[in-house]
């Protein structure tokens, strides 16, 4: 596997990051030092040599598997791949900064996501009841100390995806990443850690109706709670954004 030498990202704004080291990577690999078949640092070792986040990682990541540039291969890494011969379904992470595409990404989640946890609950196993928990209390954590939980929020709909035994539902989730949250887009509740505290515990309570669906096996409960989760998120986005507008009026 190619060494990465720590190159200087040295942007002025910090949600800009996952970008920088996207084109990065993005030209190591046009310039032929990260060739097809390659496989990328592990994550741990990208956090070290660049010197970012675990969720500047995972977003970039999730840039060049939108370009068509790297494919993720369960349990055993990210490799690159052979420049396409024909542009492949991608979603355009740069227009993730508008509120009405958040909202069009959150509307085909609610499509897919929904069946994902009505398979999760029929194929789930004591091992993924275990997983989601887990991503549970790993929100609950972010929310006592006053974070965003982005991170925890995607875990929790990434086990969800695994619970299917559908390495299709898991390679999309994988594909969207962390840009499939909100607001790791959007900038809400930034400056009003109350309305974010309020925020996070709906979020929460609305993830724990999910788990109990699919921890009892009821398929049609799961569906049924995954679709009014994805579709209030999409309602409290549109809010905050006429909110934020009236405000700014």
């Amino acid at each position: 596997m190619p060494e990465l030498s720590r190159p200087s990202l040295s942007l002025q704004r910090p949600e800009s990051l996952s970008v920088q080291l996207a084109k990065d990577l993005s030209e190591r690999i046009a310039h032929g030092e990260l060739e097809a078949g390659d496989k990328l640092p592990s994550e741990h070792q990208m956090v070290a040599s660049y010197g970012v986040s675990r969720t500047v990682v995972r977003e970039a990541v999730s840039h060049l598997k939108s370009a068509g540039l790297v494919v993720s291969r369960q349990g055993i890494g990210v490799f690159v791949l052979e420049p396409p011969a024909a542009t492949p379904f991608r979603i355009d992470v740069e227009e993730l900064g508008t509120v009405k595409e958040v909202i069009k990404l959150l509307e085909l989640r609610i499509s897919l996501e929904s069946e994902a946890a009505a398979l999760a609950a029929v194929r789930r196993g004591d091992e993924h009841i275990a997983a989601l928990h887990s991503a549970l209390e790993l929100m609950a954590r972010g929310i006592a100390a006053h974070e965003d939980a982005a991170d925890a929020d995607f875990v929790f709909h990434q086990r969800i995806a695994q619970a299917t035994d559908n390495h299709y539902f898991m390679e999309l989730f994988d594909y969207l990443g962390t840009m499939a949250i909100p607001r790791s887009r959007i900038g809400m509740f930034k400056s009003d850690t109350r309305a974010r505290a309020t925020y996070l515990k709906k979020v929460h309570g609305e993830h724990e109706a999910i788990f109990h669906a699919i921890s009892v096996k009821d398929a049609e409960a799961a569906r049924a709670a995954m679709r009014r989760h994805l579709s209030n998120s999409r309602d409290r986005l549109k809010a905050a954004a006429e909110s934020a507008s009236a405000s700014g009026a």
